[in-house]
């Protein structure tokens, strides 16, 4: 339904740059009758006197957090039907059940865009949350070869699919049981949904994602590790070791990560940690350096021009991109706090296996020799790097910044992408029990390996 884009919202976020984003990517989406609140508790008085038709809060605030904020609406016979928008961080699957629960009428994970901040309000106002639907998916099938749809999005990581798919182009490999289809995502969060509703066969996504969406019962398999290692922690330029230990310049500081659920979370959590600070999030537990959830795009311009910002951990090439326009320093490579890392996972529809094992198993077996590809030929592989994963020109990509990142030392890795149990149990051993994140699955019901096996000859 069309929304009126006159309609007044408030908006309740206690960080000065989400504040700033809100007021872009509302803007983008035609909505400019912004009211800005500090935390839940000042947004209950701006609600009292501006009479809004919109609240939209993020979940983590000091004083009275998101949460508490709905709660206290949903009290009132006065503003118990107003709608309201959670866009916050809490993005795993636990919380959005819980701002269900509370009565909200939407849920945004950061980061978001103007589209997905623009759908919420629109079903707000349609009538609120609803179950993401899994429909019963028809794939074409062509000459025996059935269609393959997977979803990625333009990071490095990433780069294993888009050998692949030049290989197929250029005649290199031929599959029998598939026909690849790669569609380009703009964040974690449509790749996360594209998943949960079926609309994606397979889908190269963060670990902790597919993670989570295994334990509130999403029909998917790991099927393989997309890559190890490959991601880079930058901290600011305002660092001045004469006058700063480490400790002391990120204490109260702001760290950008690119989504809740992610290794970049974990390992610059435990960075942090190790510094003997308490990074988290705001709310009931005391904190001295805050995550933010950003996009990886933005990432250098707002630790350019904002010093309360002291690094931000993210995938390549923009963490080497923001080092060599003298953005930012380097902090540490992620394999120098844990070599051989897995990040990114290539995660699959159950349906899609059961019913098309040869085709998966082909999938999986390409994917393990294409990595091996990438490993061979560093200069081809960051010339097809730039037309795979900037084909627009928009990221400003060139062989020589991405033969720059491939050449790092501890760089991102293509082979060995067997998927180790232990190694995601690390990832969720940590998260749940250090960072209270996520739920304890069953790894040996998520890993579907014998495509692996049968690949790796184990």
């Amino acid at each position: 339904m069309a929304v009126d884009p006159n309609i007044k919202i408030v908006v309740a976020d206690d960080s000065g740059t989400m504040r700033m984003m809100f007021k872009q990517i509302l803007a983008k989406a035609g909505y400019t009758n912004l009211v800005m609140a500090v935390n839940g508790a000042d947004g209950m008085e701006k609600v009292k006197t501006e009479r809004p038709d919109l609240v939209v809060s993020d979940w983590n605030m000091p004083t009275m957090d998101g949460i508490e904020f709905l709660q206290a609406l949903r009290a009132t016979d006065e503003f118990k039907d107003l709608p309201f928008i959670m866009a916050t961080a809490q993005s795993d699957k636990g919380q959005q059940l819980s701002i269900k629960e509370a009565g909200g009428n939407g849920h945004v994970p950061k980061p978001f865009d103007a589209d997905q901040i623009g759908k919420a309000i629109e079903q707000a106002f349609a009538g609120g949350m609803e179950q993401t639907e899994r429909a019963e998916k028809k794939r074409s099938t062509i000459g025996g070869r059935v269609e393959l749809n997977v979803a990625h999005i333009q990071i490095t990581d990433h780069l294993a699919l888009g050998a692949l798919k030049h290989r197929i182009e250029t005649g290199d490999v031929e599959p029998q049981h598939f026909d690849l289809t790669t569609t380009l995502k703009g964040g974690w969060n449509p790749i996360q949904e594209g998943l949960e509703s079926g609309e994606i066969d397979c889908a190269l996504v963060l670990a902790p994602i597919a993670m989570d969406l295994f334990a509130y019962d999403s029909p998917i398999r790991l099927v393989l590790f997309a890559h190890k290692n490959g991601s880079t922690f930058v901290r600011s330029k305002h660092y001045d070791p004469r006058f700063d230990s480490l400790q002391s310049f990120y204490k109260y500081k702001v760290v950008d990560i690119p989504h809740k659920m992610s290794v970049h979370h974990m390992l610059a959590h435990k960075f942090l940690k190790e510094l003997g600070l308490k990074p988290g999030v705001p709310g009931k537990k005391a904190i001295n350096v805050r995550f933010e959830v950003v996009p990886p795009i933005k990432m250098p311009e707002i630790m350019r021009e904002n010093e309360d910002v002291a690094g931000f951990m993210v995938a390549e090439p923009v963490a080497t991109k923001a080092i060599v326009n003298d953005i930012g320093n380097l902090e540490f490579y992620s394999a120098s706090r844990w070599d051989n890392h897995p990040c990114c996972v290539v995660a699959m529809q159950e349906d899609f296996i059961q019913k098309h094992p040869e085709a998966a198993q082909e999938f999986v077996s390409l994917m393990v020799e294409t990595g091996e590809y990438i490993e061979n030929d560093k200069a081809r592989a960051a010339q097809i790097a730039v037309s795979f994963l900037d084909p627009q020109g928009k990221m400003g990509l060139n062989p020589t910044v991405l033969t720059n990142v491939f050449s790092q030392p501890q760089a991102i890795r293509w082979d060995g992408l067997y998927p180790e149990a232990q190694d995601l149990e690390k990832i969720q051993r940590y998260m749940h029990d250090v960072m209270e994140i996520g739920k304890i699955i069953d790894l040996e019901k998520f890993i579907e390996n014998r495509f692996a096996n049968q690949t790796y000859n184990i």
